[in-house]
């Protein structure tokens, strides 16, 4: 299982709206396309995130992404819950995350990876 945080992850970490008050989000194909593959490869992909928003919801539908959660303030909590439920342990899981709250899911899974703009704390403790 590949698993990820979204703001930062799998956007610019930017949050904007419109003048109506509409949040938009901007996302890079080619992280969907990275999605896709990973997919292909047979592995599950899941969006984990603090954010709670339809946008996220209806990027994860886009994707196929089998696994969005919103509002979760534990994730490494939910990472072992679907680690659980796909009959994994968390050495078979990766999580991508960029702050602060990603560090305890970062630090208890197989592989862990951030983008270069993540939160020093975040560079420190990830594999890649």
């Amino acid at each position: 299982m590949v698993a990820m945080d979204v703001d930062g992850v799998l956007t610019d970490a930017g949050m904007y709206y419109s003048e109506s008050g509409d949040e938009l989000k901007k996302f890079n194909t080619r992280d969907g396309m990275g999605i896709k593959m990973l997919q292909a490869a047979g592995f599950v992909t899941a969006f984990i995130t603090r954010e709670k928003t339809a946008i996220v919801e209806r990027r994860g539908q886009k994707l196929a992404v089998p696994e969005v959660h919103q509002g979760i303030d534990d994730k490494l909590a939910m990472l072992t819950t679907l680690a659980q439920k796909y009959g994994l342990s968390l050495d078979q899981v990766a999580y991508i995350g960029d702050d602060v709250n990603d560090l305890k899911a970062l630090r208890a899974v197989g592989f862990s990876a951030a983008p270069a703009d993540a939160m020093p704390s975040v560079l420190k403790a990830v594999h890649y």
